[in-house]
Parts: structure tokens; C-alpha cells; sequence
């Protein structure tokens, strides 16, 4: 019965969009009447502050600078909490009624395939600026665009930084069952693959479960040499704290999942101590220093790596506007072109909208992100 709901919800939102998108020119912004130049921000539920706080940051700063022509940027938030599918009738209410230049997302795999389908058929730009998802790219429409690194390059960074730079070869991966983290493990096996090396142990675990004795004892059994984790924060610092209670000292590495400060109570990073991390950029540099410093005096709390990206997302589609208008094929065209100096370092995308270049790791150490030095080329 939940499938057939779904199938007809999702045929009813094509179907919809079928009728009006031949005349999306007669909708969409133009350069003429308006108070405001309108982006929208698509976030998992109304808890999901950390985009929010990044993307009106963008906004303010870019407001200050004049806006647009004179005309001040707004941005529209939607929520996608509710049944499944409210991601597309969200993202129609956006292109429709609130008649948005572009949409920026910030939320899981399958809301940004229902998201990318929407904008896609209404011929508008959708920026990813969490999923990491390698198949968003794969339909390689031009409206889609993502400024995170996708599960590919993830699995890349880990592979060079594990099995080349520091020679461990006996490795577990560690996953919960929620979708993302299920894809982003999978990404690695076949990058391990591709890249000739030793098959990683595969562990799972539920989130509802808080103990994690019995994989820590596949693990010790298996002797293995290191430990990769792909899920949510919450359950994965717990894990953590379980491995250094059983005097379990192998090198432990994450995903950006396990970034996500609204999972965090106070996105409190002593809990990574000596993990490794794959890095939402050079926050500890003179541009991510303000970012930071600004963000936590405006919002009282730390800015992670769901701001950092939000940030960059509304900043790079603020940016793509200024160079080309309203007319939104002229923003596909501008983001296609753009080179951006963002806070997660430098951005730009191949043809298929996915951000060029493979992202750096970090370490904690006493609580503070240290840049992990990349192996030099011989």
C-alpha cells in the first residue's frame, strides 16, 4: 500500500509538472517587477538549524553588498518532514508559488533524487549541499550541481590516506542501515576494488542498539588493523568511546556523515580524538576563521560542516545570479563556468554538476582539526 502511495504521489508531481513546465518561462524571475530575488532551501525538518544558519549567513553578507541590483536576496525555507515524497511537493511550492531563482538542498540521498527529478523537469538549478550520493550525478542533466564531495571521492581520500600512505591493509568497515551510509560503504568496497586492494571485514549495526559489544568482537577476532565508519554521529562517537573502553587502539576514520553538528549537542570534537576525518575545508584559515568566528557570534554555537557547506551553496548560487541574472538557464550556465573560493576550499564542477578535485582529511587532535598532510608524488 506505501508503494502504491508512492508511485502515485510521484506520478501525480511529474504529471503536474508535465502541464506547466513548457511554459516555465512565464513563471520564472526576470530582471523586471520584484521586491526580492527569491532562493530556495530544502532541509530535513524543522531541527535542521546548521544549513538554515549557513544559508541566511550568505544571504546577510550578501544583502550588505548591495544584493542584487539594489534588490535584496530572500531566502525561502522549506522543510521536507512528513510523509515520504514531501520533498517534491515542497520543491513544486517553491519553483511555483514562491517563483525562486534556484534551490539549494541540504538533506539525505533520496530526497535529493526527488528533488533533482522536480528541477530538472521545471528546468531549474538544484545545488546539493550535503548529499553525498555519486548517482545524483549519474542521470547528468545539467541543473544538478553539488558542492560536497560525493561517496566516490570520499572513498578515495580514505583509500589513499589507509591502504598507500600508511600501509594497513586489514580493514573493517563499520555501517548503520540508514540509506546514506549503506551507499557510502558501498562506494568504498568498489573503490577498493577498483584500486586493486585487500577486501575490507563488512559490520553493521542498529542505531537503536547502544551496545556495540558483539561487532567490537568480530573486530578484535578478525585482527584487524583499522576501522572505517559510515553513520550518524550520535551512534558512532558512541562507538567510539565503546572501542577505547575495551583498550581497542586501531586508527578509526570517518566519512563527512559523521560531521553532521545537528546531530551534536555542541558539536563538541573531543569526541574524535586521533580520528580521522575526511575535511569540509580549511576552516582553520583566514576565510574559514571568519566564517567560524562570525557564525558563533551571530548564532552562539560552532559552525561544522552542514553550515560550511550551506554556506558555500547559497554563496556560489548568490555569485552565479550576480554574474547572470534571473533568467535561470543563464544561472545553469554561469554555476557550469564558476570558479569559487569558498570556505571548504576552492569549487568548481566537471560536466556532470559533481565539485571537481578529491577533499582533504583531518585529524582531532585536543579537540582541534589538524590538516593530515597528503602523501607527495614520487
Amino acid at each position: 500500500m506505501r508503494l502504491q502511495k508512492l508511485f502515485f504521489h510521484t506520478f501525480f508531481i511529474l504529471v503536474f509538472l508535465g502541464f506547466i513546465a513548457g511554459d516555465v518561462k512565464a513563471v520564472q524571475n526576470t530582471d523586471g517587477p520584484g521586491k526580492t530575488v527569491k532562493i530556495g532551501l530544502l532541509i530535513p525538518d524543522n531541527k535542521s538549524l546548521a544549513a538554515k544558519y549557513g544559508a541566511e549567513m550568505a544571504i546577510r553578507k550578501a544583502n550588505e553588498k548591495g544584493g542584487y541590483n539594489g534588490k535584496p536576496f530572500q531566502l525561502v525555507v522549506r522543510s521536507m518532514e512528513g510523509p515520504w515524497g514531501t520533498g517534491s511537493k515542497q520543491a513544486v511550492s517553491l519553483i511555483f508559488e514562491e517563483n525562486v531563482a534556484a534551490i539549494m538542498g541540504s538533506s539525505d540521498g533520496r530526497n535529493g533524487h526527488l528533488i533533482e527529478q522536480v528541477t530538472t523537469k521545471a528546468r531549474i538549478v538544484f545545488l546539493s549541499a550535503w548529499a553525498s550520493d555519486p548517482t545524483l550525478a549519474q542521470a547528468f542533466v545539467p541543473w544538478y550541481f553539488s558542492c560536497v564531495p560525493n561517496d566516490n571521492q570520499q572513498a578515495d581520500a580514505l583509500i589513499e590516506e589507509i591502504y598507500t600512505k600508511r600501509k594497513i591493509t586489514k580493514i573493517a568497515v563499520v555501517s548503520d542501515n540508514d540509506y546514506d551510509s549503506k551507499l557510502a560503504l558501498e562506494s568504498f568496497i568498489k573503490r577498493t576494488k577498483l584500486a586493486a586492494k585487500e577486501d575490507p571485514l563488512q559490520l553493521f549495526y542498529d542505531n537503536s542498539n547502544q551496545n556495540y559489544n558483539d561487532l567490537i568482537d568480530q573486530i578484535s577476532k578478525a585482527d584487524v588493523r583499522g576501522i572505517i565508519l559510515f553513520g550518524k554521529p550520535s551512534a558512532s562517537m558512541k562507538l567510539i568511546n565503546q572501542l577505547k573502553q575495551r583498550k581497542m587502539n586501531q586508527p578509526v576514520f570517518g566519512t563527512l556523515s559523521l560531521l553532521d553538528e545537528d546531530e551534536f549537542s555542541d558539536m563538541d570534537l573531543k569526541y574524535y580524538e586521533n580520528v580521522v576525518l575526511v575535511s569540509s575545508g580549511n576552516l582553520s584559515g583566514s576565510k574559514g576563521l571568519a566564517f567560524r568566528n562570525e557564525f558563533q557570534k551571530t548564532y552562539g554555537k560552532l559552525a561544522g560542516a552542514v553550515a560550511a557547506y550551506s554556506f558555500d551553496g547559497m554563496s556560489l548560487l548568490i555569485e552565479a545570479i550576480r554574474n547572470a541574472g534571473l533568467d535561470r538557464e543563464n544561472i545553469q550556465k554561469a554555476l557550469s563556468k564558476i570558479h569559487f573560493e569558498g570556505v571548504t576550499g576552492p569549487i568548481q564542477f566537471d560536466d556532470k554538476g559533481k565539485r571537481m578535485g578529491t577533499p582533504g582529511l583531518m585529524e582531532i587532535k585536543n579537540g582541534i582539526p589538524v590538516t593530515v598532510e597528503k602523501q607527495a608524488r614520487l
